[in-house]
């Protein structure tokens, strides 16, 4: 059993293709890839969170997109997600949640939508916050650089960590493929520091 996390899927949304310059030529292609990267590493004992913004469509629609996807399936609600959920849908989502906090292999991962740099452990080497939301625009660049800017400043033990990611399914160490946290952590460390970009 393994904890997996994506966020901003955006599935059956096609202005997202350009928006974030995803590498697909259409929907289809968008959905058919996402649905195979998950089903290769996701077992059927398996969690994945969902960080929001999973689907682009009608809420009688996400049994449809849930249906194929492998594990058990926690929605961390979005901006573009539903309100209300239809017992049809629920039965794909083991939870629904607007925040929620789990330990994962010793560690503790608040998981929002919405990016949470200075959250109530923000100390602690052993807590990791994941969100989605900014994709890899600005926002995403803004929050990069604050990070750089509070790693650079700590000084003490007491003082933020900045252990916080982005897990949008856009971003090169997701490559749009559920994650474990020890992939995440491992993969962006490493995609930074090819880019020289280092936290």
């Amino acid at each position: 059993m393994a904890n997996y996390y994506i966020a901003d899927l955006h599935i059956g949304h096609a202005n997202v293709i350009k928006f974030d310059s995803r590498p697909f030529a259409d929907l289809n292609e968008m959905h058919n890839t996402i649905v195979d990267n998950w089903n290769r590493v996701v077992r059927g004992n398996d969690t994945v969170y969902i960080l929001g913004d999973f689907c682009w469509a009608k809420e009688s629609e996400w049994p449809f997109y849930l249906g194929p996807l492998a594990g058990q399936k926690v929605l961390i609600r979005g901006n573009h997600d539903p309100e209300q959920f239809s017992q049809a849908t629920k039965k794909f989502l083991t939870d629904i949640k607007d925040c929620k906090e789990i330990t994962d292999n010793g560690r503790h991962v608040i998981l929002s939508h919405y990016p949470i740099p200075f959250h109530k452990a923000d100390y602690d080497p052993n807590w990791w916050m994941l969100y989605g939301h900014v994709h890899n625009t600005r926002e995403f660049d803004f929050m990069q650089k604050l990070r750089r800017e509070v790693a650079a400043a700590r000084t003490e033990q007491g003082h933020c960590i900045a252990n916080w990611i982005n897990v949008g399914c856009m971003m090169p160490w997701m490559d749009y493929t559920p994650r474990t946290l020890d992939e995440i952590i491992e993969r962006e460390k490493m995609m930074l520091q090819e880019s020289r970009i280092v936290i």
